[in-house]
């Protein structure tokens, strides 16, 4: 939790105000006990109106200055809290975008937003209360502790005893709700995982006619963070009662002591009044910092999971400048590179070695699991190979500042992902100044303008979160137009025509030859009507290349590649291709 408070820095001169009004909210709140006694002592007891008058003016005066640095405490603990909050969601969400895609899927996205939601609202709930009640509670408590025995010395010790009485309450109760508080959070993650699957795969989950189990699922997790809060608001439920008996007892002994001294003298009346009212705010005081404690132990966990985030070393280091100087003309190197996942046994991709110059298509071919979209990741340094070199214009990528290389690379994923706005801000997502003709060039050529155009607004028109309202062939081909737009040095298409019927697939590629004459294009691709006219395919087998070439040449001389496109055709088409190869 402490660790944290780095980001209240910025702030220190709003925090040296808030100090100086609870100061002045505490010394004046103080006052008024002393006050008191003054006017019982020297106005009540002796009749003395004028004394009366005066000193009930002075406490009218503190009470407004009380309520001036009460207001201006408020005011500056919420916003120094709001701002904190505010700088600590803007740095773990850069942090996320900054891990590499592995890291992001140890921690998992439903996580990860309970973090960058929920833990810090906790956090924050706790920072605003120890701006505005730990910093005063403790302040409030020392002076009325002083006052209290310079008042009464006789009765400090009743003080005493109440204060033993409300820590080890509060020990007992934190001690056995800590545990659980770290089980609520992990519990609540469980649920927003499962809120975040259901929802995304409602048409799945509908469709195979398992509503019941997943609803099965969601009660027992939902039961196991019912219960859990119960038990944390039951044992969090007897911290009422029993600062409620602390404080009456305190009230009662009080009076009982403060009656018999009174007996002996009568004027020892204004102090009993007094130093109850200081016994009143010492176990105030103390109530307030036992809520604190209440609410320390779950931030405590809040804050460990945001810390465990932010303290998370991102694997992919970028240089501050790109080191060298890029060639103008584009190139691409593969040098001997492996890759693997952290703790896998076995390597993804072995000894991948190619290169391609601008204008040239590379193919990428393969059974699912053969590392296809792997090798492609590489480049925009998704994922950071094990070993081996990879070179963009002539330059590591490792030695390429980030954005200097992005700028580079058009990359169109797999799953067509557009962000809620408009068909022309998702088009021009990734290209500064782009104009409205480049925007409408990118979409003809994507083959997406036909669709765009018979829209009501057209360009103008809506996208909603994830383009729920497009079909996948629609979303697939405004992902193409964004990268389009880009103009890029090198396109990536990782299987990103496989939700486009036949004759779109060719004239989208047809239209595309044209755009990128100047550019490397990698594709990767299930089907081969797609890549059969590359200039190079990469067939790639168990993460290892055993072929490459052109479609003719792999025909005769690779069996994996031969199988790959005996299952897409019939056998007459298959030996159609073989007697034109």
């Amino acid at each position: 939790m402490f660790k944290l408070l780095r980001f209240l820095k910025p702030y220190w001169w709003q925090v040296i105000i808030l100090l100086l009004s609870i100061a002045l909210q505490t010394w004046f709140t103080l006052r008024l006990p002393a006050l008191m006694a003054t006017i019982v002592n020297e106005g009540i007891a002796t009749g003395n109106t004028e004394i009366i008058w005066t000193i009930g003016f002075r406490m009218l005066g503190c009470a407004v200055l009380t309520a001036v640095g009460a207001l201006s405490s408020g005011y500056f603990s919420s916003k120094i809290g709001t701002a904190f909050a505010s700088d600590l969601r803007e740095e773990i969400y850069a942090k996320i975008l900054s891990l590499e895609l592995s890291e992001v899927e140890k921690f998992s996205t439903a996580s990860l937003i309970t973090r960058t939601t929920n833990d810090i609202s906790q956090v924050q709930q706790t920072v605003v209360m120890m701006l505005s009640m730990l910093l005063r509670a403790p302040m409030m408590c020392v002076v009325a502790i002083i006052q209290a025995f310079a008042t009464a010395p006789d009765m400090t010790w009743i003080i005493a005893l109440a204060i033993a009485a409300v820590i080890f309450f509060v020990i007992v109760i934190i001690s056995s709700t800590m545990k659980k508080f770290k089980l609520f959070q992990k519990l609540l993650d469980k649920i927003t995982l499962l809120t975040r699957e259901n929802l995304t795969g409602f048409r799945v989950i509908r469709a195979f006619n398992n509503e019941s189990v997943e609803k099965k699922k969601f009660a027992r997790a939902n039961s196991e963070l019912t219960d859990t809060i119960i038990y944390i608001s039951k044992v969090m439920s007897l911290i009422r009662p029993l600062i409620g008996l602390v404080f009456n007892l305190t009230s009662l002994v009080c009076i009982w002591v403060g009656v018999s001294l009174i007996s002996k003298d009568f004027a020892y009346l204004g102090n009993m009044i007094a130093f109850m009212q200081y016994a009143i705010q010492v176990i105030m005081s103390f109530i307030v910092l036992t809520f604190f404690f209440m609410m320390l132990p779950r931030a405590n966990v809040s804050a460990g999971r945001i810390n465990e985030v932010l303290g998370t070393s991102a694997k992919i280091k970028w240089p501050a400048k790109t080191l060298g100087q890029p060639s103008l003309v584009p190139t691409l190197e593969f040098h001997n590179v492996d890759f693997s996942y952290r703790h896998a046994e076995q390597k993804v991709l072995s000894n991948i070695s190619f290169s391609a110059q601008a204008g040239d298509t590379i193919a990428i071919v393969g059974s699912t699991g053969s590392g296809k979209s792997t090798l492609a990741q590489l480049i925009p340094r998704f994922y950071e190979a094990t070993s081996g070199e990879i070179f963009v214009n002539g330059i590591d990528i490792r030695n390429y500042q980030k954005d200097d290389l992005m700028q580079r690379i058009g990359y169109v994923p797999q799953r067509g992902l557009l962000f809620s706005g408009t068909i022309k801000s998702n088009i021009a997502f990734g290209a500064k100044n782009i104009s409205d003709e480049d925007i409408v060039r990118s979409a003809k050529i994507a083959q997406a303008d036909d669709f765009v155009m018979k829209l009501k607004e057209k360009y103008n028109s809506r996208v909603s979160r994830g383009g729920t309202n497009l079909s996948g062939g629609q979303k697939q081909r405004l992902c193409i137009a964004r990268a389009i737009a880009k103009n890029p040095e090198i396109y990536i298409f990782d299987d990103s025509f496989s939700a486009l019927d036949m004759k779109t697939d060719q004239k989208l590629r047809a239209a595309l030859a044209p755009a990128t004459k100047n550019s490397i294009t990698l594709i990767v691709a299930q089907r081969v009507s797609t890549i059969k006219d590359a200039d190079n395919i990469l067939v790639l087998d168990r993460g290892k290349i055993v072929g490459s070439g052109r479609h003719s040449d792999l025909l005769k001389t690779c069996k994996v590649y031969q199988e790959i496109v005996r299952s897409q055709l019939s056998p007459a088409e298959y030996e159609e291709e073989l007697r034109h190869a």
